[in-house]
């Protein structure tokens, strides 16, 4: 081969991996992008339920205390017999 056909095809691997640079760059872009707006919408769903939350407990308070007592025996009751009865791995 001769240099002239030595440096252009230099020259075109060089913009084939331009262009492949560009394409990376761009889909890492659309990803932090979604990922930002996956992370907002999550943050407004966890304050949509903290509100729903904090508006439940005050307009019922008696009944809020009573699911939070029975919630909690539930989960002592599950690692009570969690812990009793151990899984094997085999």
């Amino acid at each position: 081969m001769n240099p002239e056909a030595n440096h252009q095809i230099l020259d075109r691997a060089a913009a084939t991996a331009d262009n492949a640079t560009a394409q990376a760059l761009g889909a890492a872009q659309r990803g932090v992008s979604a990922l930002r707006d996956g992370s907002h919408q999550l943050l407004d769903r966890a304050q949509h339920a903290n509100d729903s939350t904090v508006a439940y407990v005050r307009s019922q308070p008696m009944k809020a205390l009573l699911i939070a007592a029975g919630a909690g025996a539930a989960l002592m009751a599950v690692a009570s017999f969690l812990a009793r009865h151990p899984r094997s791995h085999d």
